[in-house]
């Protein structure tokens, strides 16, 4: 199956003097996986149901392969739709469940077994086919939820928190199976999530939105390593945050920074101005101690370490500099790294290549 494309041009959606979401425009390609990511009210899950057709837009067009579905009524869309509670209905077992969206399409019943047996399988769930919602566990109610947005073959799913419910080793491992199944499917999928490390999981691209805006749209690793603000920068992921002035530039479009008396050198998206107030963002496991490294870094700055935290995998320090600005460093575990200790003062190394004007 080809995935749909999907076009959203100056949406907006009020709900009377609210605007929940402002001048949303987004070009989702045929077979994409794009994930829109955003506090509670950013607007997320209003614009998913504009898509889905259970909202309508109060300003702007949604155009499912190039074609307007505004006024068009959700089944009218042959749009698969996941839930975060499932929407089973428990009195049903689980093929009839998944024959649901057939039976209303009037596929014949040699057709529906032979496509919930299809589907059960490639959710991995073959042998569940007269089993009940309420002996099921969570994560497997969900993949029966995913078999039934599946089964009638839409060229769109669309996916509002889906896994939210779940505890965090099974919502890990189904995010996997989300990749795997969208591989398979090579159908356009558009998920809703509050999740950072689901959103960068999972994603082909992710719209972080905020305020009922998109604030920033692109790839999970561009996102991560060059946020364009202090609010995506901050939400997506853990960020250090330093107050500067341009000082000047460098080759390779670098900017010299004047922070807490250092000289901080960083990348911009757009060239600021000598003299002009910035703020600096680097993430927390880009920040090194002096003392581990033999390759010197460009960005050093003395710290005191003020909380020390094992967090297994890693060890997470609190630190000020000497302005009070709070920093957090991220340092792998094992058993040839020091543990550092607090009220130890030590020189922070990073590069300028980690380090972002927003």
């Amino acid at each position: 199956m080809k995935g749909a494309t999907v076009s959203l041009w100056s949406v907006e959606k009020d709900y009377g003097t609210v605007g929940a979401v402002r001048g949303v425009s987004l070009d989702i390609g045929a077979g994409e996986f794009l994930t829109l990511l955003g506090p509670s009210g950013s607007g997320k899950t209003t614009t998913l149901m504009m898509i889905a057709g259970f909202e309508d837009p109060s300003n702007g067009d949604i155009a499912i392969d190039g074609h307007s579905v505004v006024g068009v009524s959700p089944h009218k869309r042959n749009i698969g739709m996941v839930f975060q509670n499932y929407a089973l209905f428990p009195h049903m077992t689980v093929a009839e469940n998944i024959a649901f969206p057939l039976k209303q399409r009037a596929i014949v019943k040699t057709e529906q077994r032979s496509r919930v047996a299809e589907v059960l399988d490639l959710v991995r769930l073959p042998g569940y086919a007269e089993r009940y919602p309420k002996q099921l566990s969570g994560g497997q109610q969900q993949r029966v939820a995913l078999a039934r947005a599946i089964v009638f073959n839409p060229r769109l799913l669309l996916m509002d928190e889906p896994l939210g419910a779940l505890d965090k080793q099974l919502r890990e491992s189904l995010q996997l199976e989300m990749r795997r199944l969208h591989a398979e499917l090579g159908i356009t999928f558009v998920y809703v999530t509050h999740d950072q490390e689901e959103a960068l999981t999972m994603s082909d691209r992710i719209a972080v939105m905020n305020e009922g805006r998109i604030a920033q749209l692109g790839r999970p690793e561009d996102l991560y390593d060059r946020p364009s603000s202090k609010f995506v920068a901050s939400f997506l992921g853990e960020s250090n945050f330093l107050s500067g002035v341009v000082h000047g530039f460098e080759p390779n479009d670098i900017v010299v920074t004047d922070c807490a008396g250092a000289m901080v050198r960083a990348v911009a998206s757009d060239r600021p101005t000598t003299g002009d107030a910035v703020t600096i963002s680097m993430r927390p496991e880009r920040l090194h101690f002096a003392d581990t490294l033999a390759t010197p870094l460009s960005n050093r700055l003395i710290a005191t370490i003020t909380d020390a935290v094992f967090v297994g995998e890693r060890c997470r320090y609190l630190l000020r500099a000497a302005d009070g600005t709070s920093l957090v460093v991220k340092e792998p575990s094992g058993s040839g790294i020091r543990r550092r200790s607090v009220g130890e003062t030590i020189e922070l190394v990073w590069g300028a290549a980690d380090t972002v004007i927003v």
